[in-house]
């Protein structure tokens, strides 16, 4: 099909049953537009169109034979009638119990770091400006021989090892 020199495309209307020609750049940017829309309700589980029927994609999920409507709501009641989705959603924020312990693990941390180091408040706030900053780094800092203070660093860190979470 010849179209003034252009190559025409067609484009189905399912409401009408009408076969549309139209301009071949209208047609490559609305089969892009549909295209996307149909990959993308794919990924979401809500587009079956298979393949041999995607010349009657015209965007309009709403009404198309092939659109699901499978959202879950968490207030849905579950089946055995015990409760919503939602009453068993993981929650991945820290218990208070969990908070209490990293405190308290912070604050012992804190105190033997002061035992072992008179600088231990200059450490912590350099430690705070930039949690990566090396043991030489520090040393410098403070105006420590490198070797003694990395000593010190093994010995607070081999300590309390055991009660790291990683």
């Amino acid at each position: 099909m010849k179209n003034n020199g252009n190559q025409s495309q067609r484009i189905y209307d399912k409401t009408t049953r009408t076969w549309y020609e139209v301009p071949e750049d209208q047609y490559r940017e609305f089969d892009r537009w549909r295209t996307n829309l149909r990959k993308r309700e794919q990924y979401w589980g809500r587009c079956f169109c298979p393949r041999g029927k995607w010349w009657l994609c015209d965007g309009n999920c709403v009404d198309c034979e092939f659109h699901t409507h499978n959202e879950v709501s968490l207030d849905d009641p579950l089946p055995d009638g015990e409760g919503t989705r939602g009453d068993y959603v993981p929650d991945d924020k820290p218990t208070p119990e969990e908070i209490i312990s990293d405190r308290d693990l912070l604050e012992r941390l804190t105190a033997r770091l002061h035992e072992l180091d008179p600088d231990a408040d200059k450490i912590l706030e350099l430690w705070s400006e930039n949690p990566n900053l090396s043991d030489r780094k520090i040393a410098e800092a403070i105006g420590r021989p490198q070797k003694t203070f990395s000593d010190r660093m093994k010995m607070l860190r081999d300590e309390f090892r055991p009660y790291r979470n990683s």
